[in-house]
């Protein structure tokens, strides 16, 4: 009897014991496919942003959770996040039981996202970079539209360059401190390694760092964080490439505390979706983690991204109309193959050292070190001395002839004097000569026992150093400090190298152009220090100087988490030094082009803030505003860096300022966000290149025609963007899914920046090369390059037998053309020599039409995707296809105002014909294309 009370006591407090430590919510997440656990799993109650990770075994918990009606949302990379709508008891536990994540098929249109940013067509023109990849990450319906809906035609989120936005791999920033922007091509093809990724909308809080205004990116390749197992894949596509193969193994962490992951893959075309556009890239990437116990870890990481492709060219409309929008003048035929004079070749490896250390249950710091060097070369043909090889050079195209003025010596008005029989025979000519003669050029070489025609890289070759630690930190059960400090260090060698000197002979190492003709001797030297040097294939030549930068950066943020509110505190200071290095001693600037320049300094600052509040646990409203300033990117701090130490006079920081507001539904059935934005970029600085004709007004005189290769400093620009976003999701059954989403912006210009030009033959001359041409008129001129509206209107069919198919169209207008400053300032109207009289034949009228800024047409692209998978002995094979553009809809994705006619006489005749000479350059968008991929994990 004693035996069985003292049984009955010890399972009543076993059973006491058990009650106390109930959880007051738990469930089990499985894979709906392998019905296997899913470890860190992030369930979160979105009215108190309490997380749990669920463990080994798929089965997280909360010990506390508060009374009443709540939502849950359980998600994870790669799967679809889940939400349920809670009815939590005080004092009782509530078991969800078995929670099932179906894979997101998200995960395999990423793998067919062939983005514009991957093309980088932003390398040589204006107004064509995309923010698509910056997007590859997100859920949101919204974002995801933009993404893989609106990022074919150049769609940026809030009409921002992604300068403003922040990528990171492993809290190690990758925008590159030459332009700000990242180089997609570093970490190309390896899609299924850089899955693991956060993403923040906007000047919203990331843990990692203070970020910018478009967002922060961070790709995490801890090897630890992927789900054990093979994947491969093959995949084919009419893009910039035509196949693909790829493969990834991660073993998951071992029992001694190792884990490693490896993947790689090939992309290649014989040529891609333009003509003459050839691709070639290799990817590989190891991660590999030691955990030493419970507290300490380290991951070592290297990424290997080898990437070479043929460009396609911008084409006026004459161009377009002649050749079609798949013409590409870069191209032409040797020996029998395709041969393209613009390659663009990247290859830049990373090496990431990464240390984790777990302080104790509220403190963990993560440090990194990062090293990165290698190249990006963009090859083109020099013709020092001869004439343009360049088909569609505007002397062989029918609207020279159909354009040509007689200009009387007296003043009078030029009179139309076209010539109809020599634009026929042009145009006969140009389309059965329309690609680059090879052939002619080496012969041309060969008669005059030199190389007069050549084919260069324009070559950056950067070392960067980056170390960084991050501090996450919980302060109480309310408070979390996010604190970081980064410090970076480029050395940026900028030269000339010579790839091909087209035959046997040397090319030499000066400029024609200022030979003879009342230069002085010496000018025309590339490099005072080395006279006439003949070059030869793999020499430097032209330009050579040596570009440094350092930053050095700190930052803190404050979150507070609250039951009805959450709010956030943000700063950060910064310090960036750069400076110039000439390696020759130029003829022209002999005194100002060798050695180093003097040193440029700025200090910076930022500050953020956001407030979250959650009306119900389903209703939410949320706002973020930021201030903070931005040092002046490494290629527009000097007038013209490839020749002279001259730096850009009364340089100033960017002022950013931005604020948005949300209202968010989270329910089981609808998400949805609508915000509206505002951002105001002040005082930036742009630095372009271009030939001019007719610069006119020059006070101090020189050169009556003032026709040269000029650099284009635009100073004091002011940006405003302001608009709405809108993205909803509804599932109207268990299988059917809805989407909507909107974008309404106006981006604009909102002052008269400053225009001053770096004109080198005034300095030949013995003036001044730097000309002020005082205010362009852009003020209320929208930004181009970019749709800025964009509508989506998408369902979606999921079988519980693992298919599914889905459709969208989508609906894009008010994109512009980029437009030119110089041609809008008072120089434009006035007449050679610095008279300051305009020319006679100046109306009104007639220069608001030639000043006035084209509009595209709006277009509609539909897009199908659609998938299928199957289990086969516990491994998946499964198959993705999409179609884009299913109607093979032709429209401009881009383009950009020629300034070569940079006075009101010039462009008016330019236009006599109704065919223009030197119109705007256009960016084509893909017309229909497909992507299909097979794949295996096991």
């Amino acid at each position: 009897m004693k035996k069985l009370v003292f049984s009955i006591l010890f399972v009543l407090q076993a059973v006491f014991v058990w009650s106390q430590h109930s959880p007051a919510l738990k469930g089990k997440v499985v894979d709906s496919k392998t019905q296997k656990p899913l470890r860190n799993v992030v369930a979160t109650i979105t009215s108190t942003n309490q997380s749990a990770l669920t463990d080994a075994t798929g089965v997280f918990s909360f010990d506390v959770a508060t009374e009443g009606q709540q939502t849950l949302t359980v998600g994870s990379t790669g799967y679809t996040t889940q939400t349920f709508t809670l009815s939590i008891v005080k004092g009782q536990s509530l078991d969800l039981g078995v929670v099932f994540l179906e894979e997101d098929i998200t995960s395999e249109q990423q793998l067919s996202l062939i983005t514009i940013t991957e093309n980088d067509l932003g390398d040589d023109n204006s107004g064509s970079e995309s923010t698509a990849g910056l997007l590859q990450a997100s859920r949101d319906t919204y974002q995801q539209a933009a993404a893989f809906n609106w990022g074919q035609a150049r769609f940026r989120i809030r009409g921002l360059d992604n300068e403003y936005g922040t990528t990171m791999i492993n809290g190690i920033v990758m925008n590159k401190l030459f332009d700000g922007r990242p180089q997609w091509s570093n970490w190309g093809g390896l899609n299924d390694a850089t899955r693991n990724q956060e993403f923040t909308m906007g000047s919203a809080p990331s843990d990692y760092t203070f970020g910018n205004i478009l967002g922060t990116q961070e790709i995490n390749t801890r090897a630890s964080f992927y789900r054990p197992g093979t994947r491969v894949s093959f995949s084919g596509t009419n893009t910039n490439y035509s196949w693909r193969t790829m493969a990834t193994y991660a073993s998951g962490m071992s029992k001694d505390g190792w884990a490693f992951v490896v993947s790689g893959s090939r992309r290649w075309a014989k040529e891609g979706y333009f003509e003459g556009t050839d691709y070639s890239a290799n990817s590989l990437f190891a991660s590999i983690e030691k955990k030493f116990n419970d507290k300490h870890s380290i991951n070592f990481t290297s990424i290997y991204a080898q990437n070479s492709r043929g460009k396609n060219s911008p084409n006026t409309q004459e161009v377009t109309d002649l050749m079609g929008i798949e013409y590409n003048s870069y191209w032409g035929w040797q020996n029998g193959k395709r041969r393209n004079s613009r390659d663009k070749n990247v290859d830049e490896p990373i090496l990431m050292l990464s240390h984790y250390w777990k302080i104790n249950e509220k403190n963990t710091l993560n440090t990194n070190i990062s090293y990165q060097s290698g190249g990006i070369g963009n090859s083109r043909l020099d013709y020092n001395g001869g004439n343009n090889p360049d088909p569609t050079y505007y002397k062989n195209l029918p609207s020279y002839y159909l354009n040509l003025h007689n200009i009387p010596a007296d003043g009078s008005l030029p009179t139309h004097t076209p010539n109809y029989a020599q634009a026929e025979i042009a145009r006969v000519d140009f389309i059965n000569n329309s690609q680059i003669n090879w052939e002619r050029m080496y012969h041309a070489n060969d008669i005059n026992k030199r190389s007069i025609y050549a084919l260069y890289e324009d070559r950056m070759e950067d070392v960067t150093w980056t170390a960084n630690s991050i501090l996450n930190s919980q302060l109480s059960d309310n408070i979390t400090l996010n604190a970081g400090i980064n410090f970076r260090s480029l050395k940026s060698e900028n030269f000339q190298k010579m790839l091909d000197p087209l035959g046997d002979y040397g090319f030499i190492d000066t400029d024609l152009f200022y030979e003879g003709n009342g230069f002085t001797a010496g000018q025309s030297q590339a490099d005072l220090n080395n006279p006439n040097r003949v070059v030869y294939a793999g020499d430097r030549y032209g330009y050579n100087y040596i570009m440094r930068a350092i930053v050095a950066d700190a930052f803190t943020q404050f979150k507070f988490t609250y039951n009805k509110f959450d709010f956030y505190l943000a700063q950060t200071f910064s310090q960036t030094r750069y400076q110039r290095e000439g390696l020759y001693r130029n003829g022209l600037y002999a005194d100002n082009s060798y050695g180093k320049s003097d040193k440029l300094e700025f200090n910076n600052y930022g500050f953020k803030g956001g407030l979250t509040y959650k009306i119900t646990g389903k209703h939410m409203f949320s706002v973020n505003a930021a201030y903070m300033t931005k040092a002046p990117m490494l290629r527009n701090a000097f007038n013209n860096a490839r020749l002279n130490n001259s730096i850009v006079s009364g340089l100033e920081d960017e002022k950013i300022s931005s604020v948005d507001a949300s209202y968010i539904i989270r329910a089981p059935k609808l998400k949805a966000r609508l915000t509206g934005f505002y951002s105001k970029i002040e005082d930036a600085t742009k630095v372009g290149f271009f030939y001019a004709e007719g610069l006119g007004a020059i006070e101090d005189g020189g050169n009556d025609s003032e026709n040269d290769f000029v650099a284009e400093i635009t100073k004091n620009i002011d940006k405003q963007n302001i608009g709405l976003e809108l993205g909803l999701e509804y599932q109207l059954s268990k299988t059917i899914k809805v989407t909507g989403s909107a974008s309404y912006g106006q981006y604009i210009y909102s002052n008269n920046p400053t225009v001053l030009l770096n004109i080198d033959s005034r300095q030949a001359a013995g003036l001044n090369p730097i000309v002020n041409f005082g205010d362009s008129y852009l003020k209320n001129y929208r930004q181009g390059g970019m749709p800025q509206q964009a509508y989506s209107l998408g369902i979606e069919y999921r079988d519980p037998k693992f298919w599914w198919i889905g459709a969208n169209a989508n609906y894009l207008d008010d994109s512009y053309v980029e437009v030119d400053p110089l041609i809008r300032t008072n120089n434009f109207f006035m007449q050679p020599g610095g008279s300051g009289v305009s020319y006679p034949e100046v109306t009104e009228e007639r220069a608001r039409q030639l000043l006035s800024q084209e509009k595209f047409n709006s277009f509609m692209l539909v897009n199908l995707t659609g998938g299928k998978s199957w289990r086969i002995s516990g491994n998946t094979l499964g198959f993705f296809a999409s179609v884009n553009n299913i109607f093979d809809v032709t429209y401009k994705t881009g383009g950009f105002e020629q300034a070569r006619n940079a006075n009101y006489r010039e462009l008016n005749m330019d236009y006599a014909s109704g065919t223009r000479s030197f119109g705007s350059k256009y960016f084509y968008g893909y017309g229909r294309t497909y992507f299909v991929n097979v794949y295996l994990t096991f």
